[in-house]
Formats: structure tokens, C-alpha cells, sequence
């Protein structure tokens, strides 16, 4: 902008300012957040719709159509559907772009009845919390995919609390499975675990993929279907390991020099360790690790040559920040709505709503 036109627009500037000050009432003077509430409100009725009417017209060239208010960061937006269509916006969209993705992120972290709150304290423009779920279901968020190749696959399940579409019935709680790629991207899905077993096929997989995971037999069952044998590494999470082995009581010092054994992968060391002791404990950690012998590798190696992660921490972590939405306090679900907001979550977790 050049020195004039600075002056110009400052000239222009103070002459909005005193006809907003003018037509300000009294009660909105009180204090920096009456007057800082005032002008905004000013600005988005008042000063924004104007200056986005003439950005439209001046950019697409169109003034002809039929009218469409659209709501927008700059106020409601009198554009009309030849404007809105040359600028590619939805049909029937109520949202501008940047509005829609402020709905979405807010949507993504908390409830729609606070979300609706929170929307219109952010950004003046009041949008229902009806019509943040509706967005929320009306979007179709594809996961993401790696740019480099993938080395590392970490897979947990998570549950949600879903409403009984029995009236009066209690509501129950069903599982959902997520995945994390190299610590990176992650994708979480309900009751369909073909399409989070066909994503982690989409990728480029390297030799060997490390696939970390705790001792549910249903997420091994998973990893069976990603990649080829040959190219699989399992491991089993370490601190999952190490927290079995504590389960099964007795003498600390046995306990601790089993777990230096494991440490370095040496399972049957272990099973000789425990196998001429009665305690049930004994008996049933002997059998998981068998279960997962050929999972249980040489941790120390692993860790110090950076080889692969030894825990599944990640995919832990990411199913305790999808709780945080999907299990708000009295939160409850139906089966549409949990996919929506499990994608959505997903999607703000791999930074899909900030680009």
C-alpha cells in the first residue's frame, strides 16, 4: 500500500469511526469489553458485509443472481449463487469456508451445545449446535497418507458408549480400533476394521514394518492382514510385558530377574525360572508368553541401535485424546454419529482442519 493510499484509507477510517461512535448507545461505552464487544458487532453487521460485497464483485466479476446470505468471519455476507459458484462454495452451504472449519475444529474438541457457545464468543457469529452436527455428518475426511515410506504400525482399540435404540434400555459399550503410522498419522474407525486394515495396506510399506502392539489376540489378528509375513516384524509392547510379569506375585527378586531376562528377549530362561512353581499366576504368565514367543525380542538391541519404538505408546495416546471427545461426561452415541465424530477427530489430530 503506498504512503497515499495509507492516508486515504486512515481519512476514510476515521469518518466509519465517528458514524459508528454516533449511533453507539451509551450502555455499550462502559468499560474496554462493552466498547470491544460493541465495535465487533458494528464491524461484522455494519463494515465487513460491505467491504466482502465489493471484494466478490471486483474478483468474479458478477453481480447478477440470486441473492445468498452466507455466514462468514467478516459478518453475513449478501453474495449472490453465480458468486457463490464461482468461488466454489458448497450449495445450500450456510457456512463460509473459514467459518466452516472454525465449526469443525471447535466441534472436533468439545460438545456441539458448547461448541455453539464457543463459536459465536470466538467469532461473533452465532451457529446452532444443530447445525454443527449436521456439518460434522455431512463431511467425508479421507485419512491421510504417508509421504515417505512406513516402518512402524502401533494398533489398540478404544470404546465408546453407544445409546440403545431400545427406549428405556441402558446404554452399552462397543469397541473401535485405531492405527498409527510411524508415530505420525493416525485413523480410527468403527466397526470397520477392513478399511483400517486396506489404509495401512495403501502405504508404503518398507521391509521389515514393525508391528507394535499389546496382548490382545484381536489386534495380532489385525496385524495379519498388513503387509506379508515375511515382512512383518511383531513386537510385543514392553511395558505391557513387564506389567504381566509384575501380575504374576511372588518374590520380588524372582520378579526382577525375569524381567532382565525378557529385557534381552530370553523367554525360555523365564519359563525355566517359573515352571517348578505352583502359583496360578506363574502358570498363566508361562502361557502368554508362549502365546507371543516369536513377538518377544531382544528390547535392549531394539533400543539402543533406535531400530523401532518398544511400546505402543502412541496409538495408547491417541485413543486417550479421542476419549477426550468421544467420551465426554454423559456422552452418548449412535452409530451414524460415532463415525462422524471419530473421523473428525481424526482428522484434527493429523492437522487435516489447519491446512
Amino acid at each position: 500500500m503506498t504512503p497515499e493510499d495509507q492516508q486515504r484509507l486512515k481519512a476514510h477510517l476515521k469518518g466509519v469511526a465517528s458514524i459508528l461512535y454516533r449511533n453507539t448507545d451509551s450502555t455499550e461505552l462502559l468499560n474496554f469489553e462493552t466498547i470491544e464487544n460493541s465495535l465487533r458487532q458494528k464491524m461484522l453487521k455494519e463494515v465487513g458485509p460491505e467491504l466482502g460485497r465489493f471484494f466478490f464483485q471486483k474478483v468474479s466479476g458478477i453481480k447478477t443472481g440470486r441473492q445468498r446470505t452466507v455466514k462468514s468471519l467478516v459478518g453475513l455476507l449478501n453474495i449472490t449463487d453465480n458468486q457463490a459458484k464461482y468461488f466454489g462454495l458448497k450449495p445450500y452451504s450456510q457456512l463460509s469456508p473459514m467459518m466452516e472449519k472454525c465449526a469443525l475444529i471447535i466441534s472436533a474438541n468439545e460438545s456441539y451445545q458448547k461448541g455453539e457457545k464457543d463459536l459465536e464468543t470466538f467469532t461473533g457469529i452465532p451457529v446452532s449446535h444443530s447445525t454443527l452436527q449436521r456439518l460434522v455428518h455431512s463431511q467425508e475426511f479421507e485419512l491421510p497418507t504417508s509421504k515417505q515410506g512406513v516402518q512402524q504400525i502401533t494398533l489398540d482399540g478404544g470404546k465408546v458408549r453407544l445409546r440403545n435404540e431400545n427406549k428405556g434400555e441402558p446404554c452399552y459399550w462397543k469397541d473401535y480400533k485405531a492405527v498409527c503410522l510411524d508415530n505420525v498419522y493416525c485413523g480410527a474407525l468403527f466397526q470397520n476394521n477392513q478399511d483400517l486394515i486396506d489404509w495401512s495396506n495403501s502405504q508404503k510399506l518398507l521391509h521389515p514394518i514393525y508391528c507394535i502392539g499389546d496382548g490382545h489376540p484381536g489386534i495380532w489378528n489385525l496385524f495379519q492382514e498388513i503387509g506379508v509375513t515375511e515382512q512383518r516384524q511383531e513386537i510385543l509392547d514392553w511395558y505391557h510385558l513387564k506389567e504381566n510379569l509384575y501380575k504374576a506375585g511372588g518374590s520380588l527378586k524372582r520378579l526382577k530377574q525375569a524381567e532382565t531376562l525378557l529385557w534381552f528377549g530370553q523367554v525360555n530362561e523365564v519359563i525355566n525360572l517359573f515352571k517348578e512353581l505352583k502359583r496360578k499366576g506363574f502358570k498363566t504368565f508361562c502361557n502368554y508368553l508362549e502365546f507371543h514367543r516369536n513377538r518377544i525380542v531382544n528390547y535392549r538391541y531394539y533400543k539402543e541401535e533406535s531400530l523401532s519404538s518398544i511400546g505402543s505408546g502412541t496409538v495408547e495416546s491417541t485413543i486417550k485424546r479421542i476419549g477426550l471427545r468421544v467420551k465426554l461426561s454423559g456422552a452418548q452415541w449412535n452409530i451414524e454419529s460415532v463415525s462422524s465424530i471419530l473421523s473428525l477427530r481424526c482428522a484434527y489430530l493429523n492437522g487435516q482442519l489447519s491446512t
